[in-house]
């Protein structure tokens, strides 16, 4: 919005050449996102307690795990209307609003972002314990995964190209199989996120860190000369998605503050469901599917430590790990938890790291 006010203004005023620059508007942009969460955390935390929207500890989980999180009794949830607000608010500052691209990020995150809040809403104030049923859920996912999937058709019939990560030119043909990969993409990702969002930090520490790798690759996709020097795809348009991925990074940070050890507040599913299928929807976008995998290792093992234990305890009634997900199973290794979340980080930003090191390997 900002962009289109000030920069044609550049004639008159100095300085306002500077709105031209992707780089300025997405550093902008994440501290815009920054000082929202900072400053309207504490509100929103005061506003949350004076509800009573608080986090309940469910003893038909685990009589161990509870008694490890008896501390996080009624801390406020639902925190992640926070990153939301902020994410939406500073893209719409200062990304160009006529790039398509920003919209359809921007419908992906708040639809998602409105099924978890459905399902915060209904276990915190209309006070059911299991929220909105799975199946809904899924089915919101599912839905949007459809419309994303006719969209990016819509747009350019190659997005059914798969590219393939260290092969230069190389990509798998989806074909008719383009619209079911969309939804796997979505509803995986969302809901891993949403699995990982157990211990104060975690989530949002990761996606920070997410944020940060993918603004790079937006930015290197939607440059033609960068694009073209590193053998990845050029997609036009693709360059203002950086400023949205600087809102995550921006209000990811501006939220840790309030929810890092010992978290004064967590997201809930508002902020879990969305922040997944934002980081979806840039990857498919960009498409950088295959990367997601790895820049997303962390949500990966997660969600597939959940797939494996379910599955091992169905077909043999053994368990693989003591308790799923994966940062849960290392507490009930006497792991403190504050050492997991940061074990955790560690790993997750080497994983950014590799992934942007993937660029040069073709």
């Amino acid at each position: 919005m900002l962009y289109h006010l000030l920069y044609p203004l550049r004639d008159f005023i100095f300085g306002f050449n500077l709105f031209r620059y992707i780089t300025f508007r997405a550093a902008m942009a994440c501290l815009t996102a920054f000082l929202l969460s900072l400053i309207f955390g504490g509100p929103l935390i005061r506003k949350l307690k004076a509800l009573k929207v608080g986090e309940k500890i469910n003893k038909a989980d685990s009589l161990k795990l509870d008694d490890l999180h008896r501390h996080k009794q009624s801390t406020p949830t639902m925190g992640g209307i926070l990153i939301l607000g902020a994410v939406v608010v500073s893209t719409l500052l200062w990304a160009d609003i006529s790039n398509r691209f920003i919209w359809i990020v921007l419908f992906s995150t708040t639809w998602l972002g409105l099924t978890g809040f459905m399902d915060d809403y209904l276990k915190q104030v209309k006070k059911k314990a299991a929220g909105l049923a799975p199946i809904l859920k899924l089915s919101s996912q599912i839905a949007l995964g459809i419309i994303l999937g006719i969209i990016l058709l819509t747009i350019n019939r190659d997005n059914v190209k798969l590219d393939i990560p260290f092969l230069k030119g190389a990509a798998f043909d989806l074909d008719g199989l383009y619209i079911l990969f969309v939804i796997l993409v979505i509803a995986g990702s969302s809901n891993a996120v949403n699995l990982t969002d157990g211990l104060d930090g975690l989530a949002s520490g990761i996606v920070v860190m997410v944020g940060i790798a993918f603004s790079v690759l937006c930015y290197v996709s939607g440059n033609i000369n960068l694009s073209n020097y590193l053998l990845i795809p050029y997609i036009k348009g693709a360059g203002e998605l950086t400023i949205f991925c600087a809102s995550i990074i921006g209000a990811g940070l501006g939220f840790l503050w309030f929810n890092c050890y010992p978290a004064s507040i967590f997201m809930g599913d508002v902020g879990s469901l969305a922040l997944g299928g934002a980081i979806g929807t840039v990857a498919l976008l960009i498409k950088k599917e295959m990367l997601l995998v790895i820049v997303g290792g962390i949500f990966v093992a997660e969600a597939l430590s959940v797939i494996l234990q379910v599955g091992s305890f169905k077909l043999t009634g053994k368990r693989i790990f003591k308790i799923a997900p994966l940062h849960h199973h290392f507490q009930f290794l006497n792991w403190p938890e504050n050492k997991v979340i940061v074990r955790f980080w560690i790993i997750a930003g080497l994983l950014a790291l590799f992934t942007l090191v993937t660029l040069k390997v073709r």
